[in-house]
C-alpha cells in the first residue's frame, strides 16, 4: 500500500483504498481555447481529486469531458450533483474490495 491508500475518497469517504487521480479538468480538454482563458496553465495540471475506482468511474459514466471542465471542475460541484450524492452513499456502506458492475448508460 502507498502512502495515498490511507486518504480517503473525496467523494464517498471510504478509507484505506487505492486511489486513483481525477483530473478535475480533463486531460483531453487541457488545450481548449475556453480552458486557456477560464484557467491558468498550472490550475489545469494540479486541480486533481483523489477517488477510489468505483467513484471515478461513476463520474466518467455519467458526464462527458465537456461537461466535467465545464460545471463540474470542483470536488464540490461533483458533490453536489444527484447522481454523485446517491451513488457516493450508496458506495459508502460497501465493504473495501466491493465494485459495482458498471452498465453503460445509452443516450438517446
Amino acid at each position: 500500500m502507498s502512502e495515498r491508500d490511507n486518504e480517503a475518497c473525496e467523494l464517498c469517504g471510504r478509507a484505506k483504498l487505492p486511489l486513483t487521480r481525477h483530473h478535475l479538468i480533463p486531460q483531453t480538454r487541457h488545450k481548449n481555447r475556453r480552458n486557456k482563458r477560464d484557467f491558468s496553465r498550472s490550475e489545469v495540471r494540479t486541480r486533481l481529486a483523489m477517488l477510489c475506482e468505483p467513484c471515478h468511474a461513476n463520474v466518467h459514466v455519467h458526464y462527458s469531458n465537456k461537461e466535467l471542465e465545464r460545471r463540474l471542475n470542483t470536488v464540490e460541484a461533483l458533490r453536489q450533483e444527484p447522481v454523485i450524492v446517491k451513488f457516493s452513499r450508496w458506495i459508502a456502506r460497501k465493504p473495501a474490495g466491493f465494485k459495482p458492475v458498471s452498465r453503460p448508460i445509452h443516450y438517446r
